[in-house]
């Protein structure tokens, strides 16, 4: 794209000249790139705020519905698995007897248990979890584009971005792919200035910080603020300001920018050492654990939506890492993988999240959702493992305006099908638009100007 206009001075093409290279510094030490010069977003009308903050928390990998609160204790040994159902608080709905914890809070929660979709290839299937948009293939290595569609959290900073120093959007502390990056982690086609604000530093790292929050040591502040008012000034000289969106789209990013790295409650909000040192054990000393108690520091901070990554890979070959893609490899077996590592670590974190939220006053307008981009076969395979199967798995949610000890939707005497209310991602989707006051029917625009609906139908029944 060019940066000059046919028939432009050429102090006006000289001062533009000058303008790039000023900001090209500041560019680079802040991530930022120029956004695309057009309107990115369309709001439909005006909903009730029942979720002001989301915390989405994406199992990479593929948890099995049948292991974990889909239980079906009366069918075939190769159905049910090796795993006993364990009674909940709620009567009649059961969950895994590695989830202890969580049967005793099963009834704040509500299970979506008709997600289905076709989708069986991690990074298409991903990708549609991740935005609720079905990929254009079932592809292993289905790669990213700007034709494809923006994370959640990106149409959010869009339609409803937020109007202090915190950043709308945070995701962390992976970048997930399968072969290949998948797609859907990022503002795609709505433009650089709504990405996450992303970092890949280890929560339960001794010291953590983030390093996009310091200026260099050799970069003064003072420095920076003469900066830009030269900036300013070049641009008021050159008309800049009142003839180019792109010039007024990144002074608003730098302007955000800026106030992030000087911001006393961004900072604070990213210091974990703040937390008592029993807080930070309850969520145990694991990645995903603090990166779920960093999740609540966030949320209450202001920070709109907050995406934590489970694992970075998919996982499989580990028993005490990765995610929740449990073939069978290397002489591993899924419930070897699962009871060491998964469940227990899913027990723990999410039940004392919840707790948490609960006891701070922030679970009633903070949602939390808890999915992977499917589920695994009923029948157990060779490897007394399970594969993938999109056609039929769970979702957990909860706060933010859900009701609680709710099941929407079932699946069949196998966990194989949707028997009742079938939910697709696109669905699942805008339940969680609706909730967060934003018209599931509203429009962003692609970049050849098209405008497109951002979500399906809303799953209005776990609305309380």
């Amino acid at each position: 794209m060019s940066h000059t206009h046919r028939g432009c001075s050429s102090f006006h093409q000289a001062a533009f000249g000058r303008r790039s290279l000023l900001t090209a510094g500041a560019a680079g030490l802040l991530g930022l790139q120029l956004p695309a010069a057009r309107a990115v977003a369309s709001a439909g009308v005006d909903l009730p705020v029942r979720a002001k903050r989301v915390i989405f928390l994406f199992q990479w990998g593929g948890p099995s519905h049948l292991d974990t609160f889909d239980l079906k204790p009366n069918a075939p040994a190769e159905i049910r698995g090796p795993l006993a159902a364990m009674p909940s608080v709620v009567p009649g709905l059961p969950v895994s007897e590695h989830f202890p914890e969580m049967a005793k809070r099963m009834d704040r929660v509500t299970l979506i248990h008709s997600m289905t979709h076709t989708m069986k290839n991690h990074n298409s299937a991903g990708y549609y979890a991740l935005t609720g948009h079905a990929p254009p293939s079932d592809d292993q290595r289905l790669r990213d584009s700007l034709d494809l569609w923006p994370a959640y959290g990106s149409v959010v900073d869009a339609l409803r971005p937020s109007r202090g120093e915190m950043p709308t959007f945070v995701s962390y502390p992976h970048t997930i792919s399968d072969g290949s990056v998948t797609p859907g982690q990022h503002a795609s086609f709505l433009g650089k200035r709504h990405d996450p604000f992303f970092f890949s530093e280890d929560p339960a790292e001794k010291g953590f910080q983030l390093p996009q929050l310091a200026l260099p040591a050799d970069l003064e502040l003072s420095r920076m603020q003469r900066r830009r008012e030269l900036l300013r000034m070049v641009d008021r000289q050159a008309g800049l300001l009142e003839r180019s969106a792109e010039v007024g789209g990144f002074d608003t990013a730098y302007d955000k920018a800026i106030g992030m790295l000087t911001s006393p409650a961004v900072k604070s909000a990213f210091d974990l050492e703040a937390e008592p040192q029993e807080v930070r054990d309850r969520y145990g000393p694991t990645s995903y654990g603090q990166s779920c108690l960093l999740a609540r520091r966030l949320v209450e901070a202001g920070v709109t939506f907050t995406t934590v990554y489970f694992a970075q890979s998919i996982g499989g070959r580990r028993v005490d890492s990765g995610g929740w893609d449990t073939h069978g490899f290397d002489n591993t077996r899924m419930y070897e993988i699962v009871d060491k590592y998964h469940h227990p670590l899913t027990d723990q974190t999410l039940s004392v999240l919840l707790d948490d939220l609960e006891e701070r006053g922030l679970i009633d307008d903070t949602l939390v959702v808890w999915v992977g981009e499917f589920g695994r076969t009923p029948k157990i395979n060779d490897n007394a493992s399970r594969d993938h199967w999109p056609q039929c798995y769970t979702a957990l949610l909860a706060g933010g305006g859900v009701k609680r000890g709710y099941v929407h939707g079932a699946s069949d005497a196998q966990g194989m099908f949707p028997a009742k209310h079938p939910v697709r991602p696109e669905d699942l989707a805008a339940t969680l638009y609706m909730l967060m006051g934003i018209d599931p029917a509203s429009e962003v625009h692609d970049l050849g100007g098209r405008p497109l609906a951002i979500a399906g139908k809303p799953v209005t029944e776990v609305i309380a």
